[in-house]
């Protein structure tokens, strides 16, 4: 891996403590990369991802900032349940603020699917969080939005790999995208995968047919009473430029910004503009 620049072993070789806090008789895993500095952040990763999916990115805020990333349940680390919901999403992220000590003016920072979460919460508690960053993630515009497609079903079910090696060679973003830095796909496949009667993927099977979404996602994006920003990917097919100028429309104080020569995943195209583009966001916020 000659070509991994030595940023990112800097980030990654910082390795974060894992806790657990149970919430609704789950067990909800956490990392903390730093303990002191305010605002807080608290990173929240995308469908059927994880907490070390932030692993090279965190560690660029600690410094100055409480640093922390949760697994929702069903998801990395954390337990699986019977059913899931973005009103049981949020109490785990504001159970994990609550036991890693968040102070009241932390900032969440979510990707994708777990952007859908952070809104309900921010909806739902809207005294707990200064504001919210939306990673590629938010209210679409009514054009931009298609039914599930059959691949989202085809991604949920289980598969078993006899080695963890062939597994990790099987590992593919979802939604599909290229990407350039393949030494961050990598890393990401490697924290995936877990060893139960065979290599599997670290994500409930079942979390698809089992997920419900409570509530209006427009209705709860407008009762955000905190700062938002919203960053999006330039090329992104998931959230598109028409969503973030209808998101805009929606949210006139919305801070927007398009990542250039970014996908869905854009903190895995571009992951040191990223981090620029969110300490632009943490600066102007005071």
């Amino acid at each position: 891996m000659s070509d991994t620049p030595d940023w990112f072993w800097a980030a990654v070789e910082d390795t974060p403590d894992a806790t657990s806090i149970e919430v609704e008789d789950c067990d909800i895993n956490y990392l903390t990369w730093s303990q002191t500095g305010t605002p807080g952040l608290l990173f929240v990763h995308g469908h059927n991802a994880h907490a070390h999916w932030w692993d090279f990115i965190a560690p660029a805020f600690k410094a100055d900032h409480q640093t922390v990333a949760l697994d929702m349940s069903g998801m990395g680390d954390s337990d699986h349940r019977d059913a899931y919901s973005n009103d049981t999403y949020a109490q785990e992220i504001i159970a994990v603020a609550d036991a890693a000590k968040l102070p009241q003016d932390s900032i969440l920072i979510a990707h994708s699917f777990g952007g859908l979460q952070a809104i309900r919460t921010m909806a739902q508690y809207p005294d707990r969080f200064k504001g919210l960053i939306l990673v590629d993630s938010g209210v679409r515009h009514p054009d931009d939005i298609k039914e599930r497609e059959p691949q989202l079903e085809r991604l949920g079910r289980a598969k078993v790999y006899p080695e963890r090696e062939i597994a990790i060679a099987r590992f593919r973003l979802q939604p599909p995208q290229t990407c350039d830095n393949q030494y961050l796909v990598d890393h990401i496949a490697r924290n995936s995968v877990e060893y139960d009667e065979g290599w599997v993927w670290k994500f409930d099977e079942e979390l698809n047919s089992r997920m419900t979404m409570n509530g209006d996602l427009e209705s709860d994006l407008k009762a955000i009473k905190g700062k938002l920003a919203l960053i999006y990917g330039e090329n992104s097919e998931s959230f598109k430029a028409t969503s973030a100028a209808y998101m805009q429309e929606l949210m006139p104080d919305m801070t927007l910004v398009e990542l250039k020569a970014a996908q869905h995943h854009l903190f895995l195209d571009q992951p040191l503009a990223f981090i620029d583009e969110v300490k632009k966001i943490l600066a102007a916020w005071g």
